[in-house]
């Protein structure tokens, strides 16, 4: 059975034929050792076919195709040119050698051609990629390197591309540098607060917030200035009137000793540095909620943003994150207690960074673990939400939050709680609902802008409105005409349809026709009377005055 080998280079597709087999052997270990040899490998392979991509654009598209196993419009079209014909009803007599498994089964259950991907195929492949330039023409090595540089450099920037607003490495970022900070701050803090202790101790005992300490060590800078005028400015600061006035009375008779107008200076500059510092934190964490809120909208609601961003840092992203199950994602962050407690045959671990969430705070002693096993069972649906569902919302994360709850109330007063079908059932629902309510208001927008346009082209284009149609006033100045009522309408109709009745009937009187022509013309205005009483779909009563007309004809017509 014939071979040939299909391969997909940066530059294009082409096709071999192994007719040489014979001459180094069928086996995989003969084709590995005349690979490096291109005298005895040309002898094996020989180049049938060559198709260039159009563009660096269409190898991207074939080279993504062939890495998703699927087969090409383009691909299926050289093959069949290129590759003999089977006689209808016969099996080949050759089979097609890929390098993707996945490609050769597409290509077999497209156009029944007989693919086989093994080692022997492969090293024969290796042995066409070492020597390509050789086999093509007019085709340069550094050419092809260029080639495969660029395709190279787009089919990662396509693999790598994602939504600039799901960006979970800012959250990881985000999160590192808030931890970073809460240690930095609280360094710093204790600083100034030993610092500013020698010139002004009592005011550790009065403040115990660091910000705040850092703002009035600031703001007070050397004690014996301070006096009663300056407590309205401190109860600004502190938001506390009588702790104001006990700062001022402290200071009066404080113990600290006197600092030098340069060492006050730097106290303050630092002070000023660690108040920064704190103003930035408080920036940093609205900065990480919005994100959390835009990336993991479901598990930001469950159990909040520092924990659902701390889940994500540790797993390396939110995708990482939702592969991993429930049983893993309750002890992340506790991997070194666990090793430790397989090694020493403990206890395991029962939570990891899921025990700062308020669900496990709010358990008693015996109920942890068992909420903490259901608290991780609900982060790992809604990171798995959040990860592939396309729309951004919350609704299941508050579903899955009240089911938490009623987990809760169950530990503790035995209330049953709802079954995870009803409640994702009526998540979904919800979910439906709002996508409803969104539709018709964006079509009453449409219209909105739809009639504003019609409006500015009438004026614009100074066409005449319709006075008599829209405002109903007419155009003497008289009183406005009554709206024309469904009798008023018949009521014309009927009396023009007689009008014609007699004008028809005047005409054939005085040409002096035949009865005969004269009943098929009767005939025929029936006939025309009838289509159009059934176009209007109304059927108008015929008057007494018409049937007396129509008597008065006849007669006339005997005599």
């Amino acid at each position: 059975m014939a071979l040939y080998l299909l391969f997909e280079s940066a530059s294009g597709y082409s096709l071999f034929h192994a007719y040489g087999l014979d001459e180094i052997g069928q086996n995989t270990e003969a084709v590995r050792n005349s690979v490096l040899d291109l005298t005895r490998f040309g002898k094996v392979v020989k180049l049938v076919a060559f198709q260039p991509f159009s563009s660096a654009l269409d190898a991207l598209n074939q080279c993504n195709a062939i890495s998703e196993g699927l087969m090409t419009d383009e691909l299926r079209n050289f093959l069949e040119i290129n590759l003999p014909k089977p006689k209808e009803g016969k099996k080949a007599k050759f089979s097609l050698g890929v390098a993707e498994p996945k490609v050769g089964s597409q290509i077999f259950e497209v156009t029944k051609i007989p693919c086989q991907s093994n080692e022997f195929v492969l090293e024969l492949l290796r042995g066409v990629r070492l020597h390509f330039d050789r086999f093509i023409k007019d085709l340069k090595p550094s050419d092809l390197e260029k080639a495969q540089l660029g395709l190279g450099h787009s089919y990662s920037r396509a693999k790598v591309k994602f939504n600039v607003n799901r960006v979970d490495n800012m959250v990881i970022q985000a999160i590192f540098l808030l931890d970073t900070l809460d240690k930095d701050i609280n360094t710093f803090s204790m600083r100034v607060r030993e610092w500013y202790s020698w010139h002004f101790p009592e005011l550790v005992k009065i403040i115990n917030d660091n910000y705040l300490y850092a703002k009035i060590a600031k703001f007070v800078e050397n004690k014996s200035e301070l006096s009663d005028n300056h407590i309205p400015a401190l109860a600004d600061i502190v938001g506390d009137e009588d702790k104001a006035k006990e700062i001022v009375e402290a200071a009066k008779a404080s113990m600290g000793q006197d600092l030098s107008p340069i060492d006050l200076i730097n106290v303050q500059q630092f002070a000023q540095r660690v108040m920064d510092l704190s103003e930035y934190r408080k920036k940093l964490y609205e900065y990480l909620v919005t994100k959390m809120n835009d990336i993991a909208p479901n598990l930001t609601t469950l159990i909040g943003e520092i924990v659902g961003a701390r889940l994500i840092s540790h797993a390396g992203s939110l995708s990482n994150l939702a592969k991993c199950p429930s049983s893993t994602l309750q002890i992340l962050g506790a991997e070194k207690a666990l090793f430790r407690a397989l090694k020493t045959r403990g206890n395991t671990p029962k939570y990891g960074l899921i025990f700062h969430s308020s669900f496990i705070g709010r358990a008693s002693a015996r109920n942890k673990g068992r909420l903490a096993r259901y608290l991780a069972n609900k982060c790992s649906i809604a990171s798995r939400i959040d990860c592939f569902s396309e729309m951004n919302t919350s609704i299941f994360g508050v579903k899955l939050r009240e089911q938490v709850e009623e987990r809760l109330d169950f530990y503790d007063k035995g209330v049953a709680p709802r079954k995870n079908v009803d409640v994702m059932k009526a998540a979904v629902e919800s979910m439906v609902s709002q996508l409803t309510d969104d539709v018709p208001k964006k079509d009453e927008a449409s219209v909105k802008k739809s009639k504003k346009k019609k409006s500015k082209g009438e004026v614009v284009n100074g066409e005449p409105m319709d006075e008599d149609k829209s405002t109903g006033v007419a155009a003497d100045g008289e009183a406005p005409a009554e709206p024309e009522t469904e009798k008023k309408k018949k009521h014309k109709l009927t009396e023009a349809q007689q009008e014609d009745g007699v004008a028809a009937e005047a005409v054939n009187g005085a040409n002096g026709h035949d009865t005969q022509q004269n009943g098929a013309a009767k005939k025929k205005k029936k006939k025309k009377k009838k289509d159009r009483e059934e176009s209007d779909g109304d059927v108008p009563m015929e008057t007494e005055g018409k049937k007396k007309r129509k008597k008065k004809a006849k007669t006339e017509d005997n005599e």
